[in-house]
């Protein structure tokens, strides 16, 4: 980095960030083409992320303190390993930022945090039609799982799913 480049700042999500994390939330559907699909409100992120037991953690990127990008992340557990792991659900980095390594750093940093409790892994998905992501995360060595498919279920369709008496 050259010395009249502000410097990159990484820090945990704070419950006043809500509004700039759910913001960039939405740019990352705009970027994919998914913004439909995306129904979180700021509130939902306070209560599920801020609250007595928070669902995930979030890594905010700075620099110069302006918002640079974020990743947004929570614990997991893999039965196979027998080891904890991580699994990013959203890393975003502002279009003016990019170029400037700030994703590789929020992974990087999400790692290392996962490591030092014991982890051994880091697990994403990429949206399909990604080919920029995807070449991204290859470059650093997270590479696409052949075995596996993610599936789900959502909606009007997990509620009756979830609803639907045992037998």
């Amino acid at each position: 980095m050259t010395a009249d480049l502000p410097k990159i700042l990484i820090r945990p999500g704070r419950i006043e960030d809500v509004e700039t994390i759910h913001v960039a939330i939405l740019r990352l559907g705009a970027h994919t083409g998914a913004h439909q699909e995306i129904t979180s409100t700021p509130e939902d992120l306070r209560t599920y992320g801020f609250g007595e037991n928070p669902a995930f953690s979030t890594l905010i990127a700075e620099v110069g303190g302006e918002f640079a990008g974020l990743c947004l992340h929570f614990p997991m557990f893999s039965t196979w390993m027998g080891r904890p792991g991580v699994y990013v659900q959203d890393l975003y980095v502002e279009d003016r930022f990019r170029g400037r390594r700030i994703g590789e750093r929020l992974l990087r940093r999400v790692a290392r945090e996962c490591r030092k409790d014991g982890g051994a892994y880091l697990r994403l998905s990429v949206d399909s039609d990604n080919e920029t992501a995807k070449a991204f995360y290859e470059r650093l060595g997270i590479a696409w799982s052949s075995y596996e498919q993610v599936q789900k279920i959502v909606g009007d369709a997990f509620l009756a799913f979830a609803d639907a008496p045992e037998e």
